[in-house]
Formats: C-alpha cells, structure tokens, sequence
C-alpha cells in the first residue's frame, strides 16, 4: 500500500471540495496512518476533537472511504479516532517551522501556539497550558463565567426547513470557530429559537475547550457595562473584559440604536476580536442593513460576514418541537393533539411551550389523559381571543396599511401587481388564521368565485417556502394580527 495515499486523497478532496469546507474540515488533520488489517487496508486519522470526529464521520467519511478506494485500487476502511489530549504546556514552534497538516504541501501557514500567546491566540490547539489549567482551576466555573445556559445545546434543538441554514452555519462554527463565518448574524422574529442557537455554539465549544473565553450577553447587557464604565471612567476595564474573549454571543443587536457612544465600543471590541481571530455571533430582529440608527459601519462589519435568517416552523416541525419539547418534561404527546395545537400556535416556539405547559398542568391537575378534547379545553382562552380578535376585515386593513394600498383596493376589480399581490396575501391570511370558508372569504373580498381565493391560498403558501422574504413578511402580518 503507497505511504502517500492520504496525501494524494487530500489532494483529491481539496480539487473537489468547496475551498472553505476543506480547509476547515480536512485540511488541518495530521497525515493519515496507513496500515494492512485482517479484513484489508486502514487509513487512521486521529481527530482532536469530538464534535469534528462526529461532523466528519457523517458529513465527508463515505466520500473520503471512496477516493481512498479509488486511488488505491480496492476498498479502504477509515478509521477516525480522538487525539489525546497532550498535559504538557503548548511550546513555540521554532522560527520558520511550518505546521504538519492533513494535505502536506498544500498547508497554509497558521501560526503556532505558545503557552505566553494565549491571550492573543483564542483557537490554538487542544493542549491545555499549565497556565491555562491553573486559570481554569482559580476561576469559577466555567458556565457562570460565560453566562450560558447548559440545557440548550445542538441536542436540544429540534431541526427543520425553518432553521435549516442558521442552524448548518452555527454547526461549523462551534467546529472550526474562528476561522469561516465570523462574524455569524442570526436574525429572525421573537421566538423563532435565535438565542437557543447562540448557546448551543458556546456549549459546544465549552465542552471541547473548558478553558475557552466564551460570553454570552443581551445588547442591554453591554449597553449597561458601558454606561458603568463611562460613569467611573474605567473604559480599559470594559477593553479588558471584551476583548481578550474567544467567542463572543450577543442577542438583540438592534438595542444599540441611537446609543452612540455603545456603538462606538461595539466597533472597537468588535475590531479587536476578528483581527486575533475570536469568533462573534450575533442576533438582531431583523437582517443588518435593516437596522435602524446603527452606524453604517457597523452594519456593513455585520454583513461581512454571514448572514441568515431563522423563520417561523413549518406544521411539521411545530409538531416535532411539541412532542420532544413533551418527552423533555416527562409526558407523552399524542401525535393528533401535537397536530392540533400546531396548527392553531403558528407564531413562535415561544407560544408552543407556553400552549404545551397549559395542556401538561390540565392534565396532570384534572388527572386526565392528553388527547385533543383535554387540549381543546385547555386552550379554551388562547383559541377564543384568537378567533375573536382576528377578522377577515381586520385582515385586509392590515395587509393594506403594510403595503400602503387602500382598504378598498381589496374589494375592487383592479388588477395590477401592487394591488394584487397585497389581496393574494390577505386571502391567503384569512383562510390560515380565520374559520371561514373558501366561498365566504371570497365573498368577502368583493365577491370573487371560491377557486379565485384557493388560487391565491396554494399560490402564497407555494412562496412562502421558497421566497425568505415574503415569509418574514407574512410573519410580521401574522404576529400584528395576533397581538
């Protein structure tokens, strides 16, 4: 078996792969160890860490397997396996060394760690500096320091089509942390699991580097910390605090509007960390150049990045949401009840678990089994105000003041795409938050035939899937209509 048959892989998969995933991915692993076993050929690669050890096993190991097969002419198995953790403290590469790396003479040169660089090298290798450890061991632990919630993790999420990317952009993160995606911008409405998906970074990288600098704050947080700090004119204090972070995770950005003076600092702890490379996650109501009396600056560094939005879930994932969400409290959601209560909380995550509380406590307090007349009767109120509140009249006068048309335009025969379109989306709003009847909306929006409005239903909810901007919209609508 040729010795340089991970070499010549590597070369393989770096001529395939997107010039990002491998270099994050593969390029850092050290050379693969060839060896012939009982059953045939073994390349083994030692990983250092277990979140890459997993990512790689599912996401590129059958591809790896098949070049390995390929180049050597019959199967080869991959064997990945952890790295030891090394106890000795991270020592200097000498002058002019160069890194030994998964593709050898491809590597790029990334620059060695040392145990007196720490502060300024946030994602060195896995080594623990004495130092480090004995930092680690003075300090309070670790999850109070980085203000994280241990609960919520990647585990804990429930995935689908409505987080899908958010979610995929923060998994490579928390793999590779400072090196793709920096800075990360997370944006979408309340609820939609935004903050869930920040912690679940900062746990991941918490459980494979305990001694990493991770904080998580709301905007408000950071606002306080620089009013304190102006008043007592302490601003290296605040330097000292934010900048020498690895990672830092910050929510609801759009509270730095008309604070000049926070956003002044934002920009400088922002500068500081991306040029040692420390990664930042960020999370706004609404995408960066959406931001309102956010220095333009500032906006743009937030764009530099990557950008995604997380959006309302689906039916499908509501429902998962509702039945793991279940299993995590100790009950069992029957699946037509976790149908039904989908289909009627369509806003957030938020207003599932507080519907999904309601139906627990009404069971458990009345000592009754969960099934669609327990949840009927336990959401009694919320279904009502729904009903009451929203009206297909309520509908049009605010689809029409969101697209700036007339409320009469909904009633007329007028055909253009500024008006159509708006009429379509009230159409479509009315048959999914109302109890009306296809005929009845139709009557009600100047008496068109019932196949016009079941056009314009299939039409607007075919979009919404597909077009982010139209479902951001509708979400906007929906919750205004909700309250």
């Amino acid at each position: 078996m040729s010795p340089d048959l991970w070499q010549r892989c590597c070369e393989r998969l770096a001529a395939e792969m997107p010039e990002q995933q491998f270099n994050t991915w593969i390029r850092p692993l050290p050379p693969g160890v060839v060896s012939d076993a009982e059953h045939g050929p073994v390349v083994s690669v030692r990983v250092p860490n277990r979140f890459k050890l997993d990512w790689i096993r599912h996401q590129y190991a059958p591809r790896i397997e098949s070049v390995l097969a390929d180049l050597a002419g019959r199967p080869v198995r991959l064997e990945l396996s952890l790295a030891p953790r090394e106890a000795t403290p991270a020592r200097p590469a000498p002058s002019g060394s160069t890194p030994q790396p998964g593709l050898q003479g491809l590597a790029l040169h990334q620059p060695a760690a040392s145990a007196a660089a720490a502060p300024g090298a946030p994602f060195a290798p896995a080594a623990v500096s004495a130092p480090a450890a004995a930092r680690t061991a003075a300090e309070p632990n670790a999850y109070t320091r980085s203000r994280l919630n241990p609960s919520l993790t990647f585990d804990t999420l429930v995935p689908g089509r409505a987080n899908q990317m958010a979610r995929t952009a923060a998994l490579h993160v928390a793999g590779a942390p400072g090196q793709m995606y920096n800075p990360l911008f997370i944006y979408g409405g309340v609820g939609l699991g935004k903050t869930h998906l920040i912690h679940a970074v900062g746990n991941a990288l918490l459980a494979d580097r305990p001694d990493a600098r991770v904080l998580y704050l709301h905007a408000e947080q950071f606002i306080s910390d620089v009013v304190k700090n102006y008043q007592r004119k302490t601003f290296d204090e605040l330097k000292a605090k934010y900048h020498q972070l690895d990672l830092l995770l910050i929510d609801d950005v759009q509270f730095f509007a008309g604070k000049d003076r926070t956003q002044e600092e934002f920009f400088n702890a922002f500068e500081a960390l991306l040029a040692k490379r420390a990664h930042i996650i960020m999370t706004s109501d609404t995408y960066p150049k959406g931001l309102v009396d956010i220095d333009e600056r500032l906006t743009s560094r937030f764009d530099s990045g990557l950008t995604v939005a997380i959006e309302p879930p689906e039916l499908e994932m509501r429902v998962a949401i509702l039945i793991k969400k279940a299993e995590a409290e100790g009950a069992q959601m029957p699946e037509d009840v976790a149908f039904f209560v989908a289909k009627n909380v369509r806003a957030n995550v938020r207003e599932l678990e507080g519907a999904l509380r309601k139906i627990l406590a009404y069971s458990r307090f009345s000592h009754k089994e969960i099934n669609i007349q327990l949840a009927r009767e336990a959401l009694k109120d919320l279904l009502s105000i729904q009903n009451r509140q929203i009206s297909v009249e309520n509908i049009q006068k605010t689809v029409a003041d969101f697209y700036k048309i007339k409320v009469a335009d909904m009633y007329s025969k007028k055909r253009p795409a500024s008006i159509a379109r708006p009429r379509q989306i009230a159409m479509y709003l009315a048959k999914e938050l109302t109890q009306k009847s296809l005929p009845e909306i139709g009557e009600l929006f100047g008496g068109r035939d019932h196949t016009t409005v079941l056009h314009a239903v299939r039409k607007i909810g075919g979009e919404r899937t597909k077009n982010t901007e139209l479902n951001q919209q509708l979400h906007v609508l929906e919750q205004t209509l909700k309250g």
